[in-house]
């Protein structure tokens, strides 16, 4: 990778952005007021257009106020699915730990039993 050179606004938003859960979205909003300037959120798109670290900082996870996608580097058909495939990850991961929580609960009481 060449020399990627981010100015001090640029990496404020990519740290805020970092900070954004996996299978969760924020406002562009939300982010300028994460780092302290709540009237910056369309210099906050400008950053995120530009991130070199696409999709290891996660800008995807950033959409318009009013719900909309907003923009994204990749094509908003991309953004969607970046999104779509966190949510499934998540979904299929909490089915999953729900599943083996319950037969933990179920083991634990048969060991109770002692049958």
């Amino acid at each position: 990778m060449k020399n990627v050179h981010l100015t001090k606004f640029e990496k404020s938003v990519y740290r805020a952005v970092m900070e954004i859960p996996l299978g969760e979205t924020r406002t562009y909003q939300w982010v300028a007021q994460r780092i302290g300037n709540h009237k910056s959120a369309r210099a906050v798109g400008n950053a995120l257009n530009k991130n070199p670290f696409a999709p290891y900082i996660p800008c995807h996870r950033v959409i318009a106020s009013c719900g909309t996608l907003g923009g994204y580097r990749g094509g908003l058909k991309k953004k969607a699915e970046l999104l779509k495939k966190e949510r499934s990850y998540l979904s299929f991961h909490v089915v999953r730990s729900t599943y083996h929580a319950k037969k933990r609960k179920r083991f634990f009481e048969i060991l109770r039993r002692g049958t």
